[in-house]
């Protein structure tokens, strides 16, 4: 089989890191990840089986460990060497068109019984994620057990599986695993009815998050910072006002009537949502929040510095989301955040936001395309398995 892999190599993890900070996605020519020819991973268990993934996407945490920039903090929670790829539209055993659930909880891991979290229905929240039948992984993408999507074959449990409606295209079923992550986010922000929410960030994560606000809570003004014309173009869809990011927090004030006091507002957003995850975003977030208002971390944050003295004095919530599991809706029912993903990929026909795909061989390109995707008119970047996996079975 074929499959990018990334190995544990301090030197080239640093020569990424060094040639990131010139380019953005130049870790991909110079870091631990090769395309290389590797038997098919072995199925960890007897309900296992494997897949041939068609599309995988390239997401910011993808990014972020090719370019050098990840935290130490996933270090004991990933195996090497791992293939990445979690946001994946795959082939099952049977020949079925299936979307990973990639999130390795106790169920896939063979713990009974699971953990409080995985019972709860908090996969994200899983007790048990270097434990089990499987080496650690948060997910599947970033464990050496399960192999990931950018590659020609990888391993799932049936647990893990949702198969695609026959209307669905390939480029709509890839965007079912960002956008359960944007609908988790949308349900724990809090949002009341009439509120104001302002979003910060217009990539993939935050145009999945503004479509999951609009089309799961009640709010009352939108605000969105979005930096490039093909972000503000599709966030103009869903939000009342789209501004240039450094353009936001006064645009809230201005919605809210506040005043400033320096760089901070006197009142702010009801709810800001941080879909950018840097030291900069954080602290604007902050900023432009009400007292004892929420700030919601949903982009991967990793080593930031902010200064959290407004946390303390004006009893801002500070709460991060990530993942999915089962959400309570706002009339009390419960649902799979992934099948409100479904249902949500089509209505909001997101699969418009699949900008360019790329075979294997091209996986340089791709990825620098995938961290420039913005200045570039792009959006979500993938690789295309469909026609490689056929040459390498």
């Amino acid at each position: 089989m074929k499959a990018l892999e990334f190995s544990r190599n301090l030197p080239r993890y640093a020569a990424a890191r060094v040639a990131s900070s010139i380019m953005p996605g130049k870790g991909a020519a110079h870091g631990p990840l090769k395309l290389k020819d590797r038997d098919p991973h072995e199925l960890p268990g007897p309900d296992w089986q494997r897949i041939r993934p068609r599309l995988a996407g390239i997401c910011g945490s993808d990014l972020a460990t090719i370019d050098g920039r990840s935290s130490r903090y996933f270090e004991p929670i990933v195996s090497f060497p791992f293939v990445p790829g979690h946001e994946v539209v795959a082939d099952d055993a049977n020949g079925q068109r299936v979307i990973l659930e990639p999130v390795l909880g106790c169920v896939t891991r063979g713990i009974n019984p699971v953990c409080g979290s995985c019972a709860a229905g908090n996969l994200g929240g899983c007790e048990r994620i270097a434990f089990g039948n499987l080496e650690p992984g948060l997910q599947s993408g970033f464990c050496c057990s399960t192999g990931g999507g950018w590659s020609t074959f990888m391993v799932a449990h049936p647990s893990q599986l949702h198969v695609v409606p026959d209307a669905m295209s390939d480029e709509a079923a890839v965007m079912v695993e960002p956008t359960a992550c944007a609908v988790h986010a949308a349900l724990a922000a809090g949002i009341q009815p009439g509120a104001t929410v302002a979003i910060l960030g217009a990539g993939t994560l935050g145009l999945t998050t503004l479509a999951a606000v609009r089309a799961y809570t009640a709010p009352g003004t939108v605000l969105l910072g979005a930096k490039y014309p093909v972000q503000q173009r599709f966030a103009k869809e869903g939000a009342d006002i789209v501004v240039e990011p450094h353009e936001l927090i006064r645009a809230v004030r201005r919605v809210t009537g506040s005043m400033a006091i320096g760089d901070q507002l006197t009142g702010g957003a009801d709810v800001v949502i941080d879909c950018v995850g840097s030291s900069s975003s954080i602290t604007e977030s902050m900023r432009m929040v009400k007292p004892r208002g929420r700030v919601l971390v949903v982009g991967m944050p990793g080593s930031v510095t902010v200064d959290l003295t407004s946390l303390w004095h004006r009893e801002t919530q500070l709460v991060g989301a990530y993942a999915y599991g089962t959400e309570t809706l706002a009339d009390g029912s419960s649902k799979r955040t992934f099948d409100l993903a479904l249902e949500l990929v089509q209505a909001a026909r997101l699969e418009r936001l699949v900008s360019a795909v790329y075979p294997l061989h091209r996986y340089t390109e791709a990825i620098e395309h995938a961290a420039s995707a913005g200045p570039r008119a792009g959006i979500k970047i993938c690789f295309d398995l469909r026609n490689e996996r056929e040459r390498n079975r």
